[in-house]
């Protein structure tokens, strides 16, 4: 069962190149010095919790899943917030499912489609707490050409995560628009994002698809580069008039069944205080890129550019169902495989019994 289980992640895990940057990029700047936050700082931020005496072991993506954990982190780390809990934060998306299967991480940030491709590979072992992070992905150019997504008509675009998210995002949207992703465009694929920056210096009118914060990294790097557009806006203009509108999202939370089934009022205690954790993060970008820098994640002066654009969130409960399952659900209908071969049932969602009723077909694929 395990041996099936780790082969099929393959497809999915091709994500992790839209939600870990490389670190080579980020070596060059320096991570600065962390900030001091007080007790006072803490109460003010809603943190001010009972945590039940539970241990949980919480795994995190470096980029943006593991940014709205740091106030979280630091609090438990300075003793600030009385809590059992550990955290680690992994540069590799493949090392986490493994360390849910064997128990070793009670809760973790993961790809949000790769959640359900473990849910689907452990008879639904793993459920979803929260979403954490909207999309991430936008079109950069460097002469101002693309002003909407109909300008990227008969152009190429420069990306990378070709039979995984990126692509299934992007050929939603180009489609969404009226632009056949196959005939009326030329996606040029690359196997890491260093190579569609590399395509994007060489020629000041190409166009690239790339994910925060290597968008600031870049930026970094060259000025001329600019945000054309923000395909988590494009996304949600194109659900607009939808029944139950999706968003984009990158990354969620989850947590191991038994775990959250044994331990309910630990992970509530979790959710509120990363939920604490995410306000913090939003409103107070200096001293959360100082965190995230002083926690590797990625360097403070990229964190602190690039926080303002990674669409940190915790979303839970029926919001989380719909924006969730609305996603998953664009993903099914482009390439099953890509949740895992069918879309989760309602079990997949923590809190599931107090959400109003959901229509089975959204819930169970044929």
């Amino acid at each position: 069962m395990k041996k099936n289980i780790f082969s099929v992640f393959s497809a999915a895990i091709m994500f992790a190149a839209l939600a870990v940057p490389a670190t080579g990029v980020y070596a060059e700047q320096e991570t600065g010095t962390e900030a001091e936050l007080t007790a006072e700082t803490l109460s003010s931020a809603g943190m001010d919790i009972e945590v039940p005496d539970v241990p949980i072991h919480v795994t995190a993506l470096k980029g943006p899943t593991a940014m709205g954990m740091v106030y979280m982190m630091d609090q438990v780390d300075s003793g600030a917030l009385d809590a059992p809990w550990e955290f680690n934060i992994v540069g590799a998306v493949d090392e986490v499912p493994p360390m849910l299967v064997k128990k070793e991480a009670d809760i973790a940030a993961v790809p949000a489609n790769l959640a359900s491709v473990i849910y689907n590979n452990t008879e639904g072992g793993v459920e979803v707490l929260a979403v954490n992070t909207l999309g991430v992905i936008y079109i950069v150019d460097r002469d101002e050409s693309i002003q909407s997504v109909s300008d990227l008509a008969g152009r190429t675009i420069y990306a990378s995560g070709k039979g995984a998210t990126p692509e299934y995002a992007l050929n939603y949207i180009l489609s969404g628009s009226g632009i056949d992703p196959e005939t009326d465009v030329t996606i040029e694929w690359k196997s890491e994002h260093a190579e569609c920056l590399a395509a994007l210096l060489a020629d000041e009118s190409a166009v690239a698809m790339l994910p925060q914060p290597f968008v600031t990294t870049a930026q970094m790097k060259d000025d001329s580069i600019r945000v054309a557009l923000d395909l988590t806006e494009e996304w949600e203009a194109l659900q607009a008039d939808a029944e139950e509108p999706s968003s984009m999202i990158t990354g969620v939370v989850v947590a191991r069944r038994e775990f959250a089934e044994e331990n309910p009022e630990a992970v509530d205690a979790f959710l509120e205080a990363y939920g604490a954790s995410v306000d913090f993060v939003n409103a107070n970008t200096d001293e959360a890129a100082a965190l995230v820098g002083g926690y590797e994640i990625v360097p403070e002066g990229v964190a602190k550019k690039a926080l303002p654009a990674c669409n940190i969130v915790c979303i839970t409960g029926e919001e989380m169902y719909e924006k969730l399952s609305g996603y998953l659900s664009v993903l099914y209908e482009q390439n099953p495989k890509a949740v895992g071969g069918a879309l989760p049932e309602s079990d997949f969602y923590y809190g599931a019994e107090a959400l109003e009723e959901e229509p089975e077909s959204e819930s169970t694929a044929e």
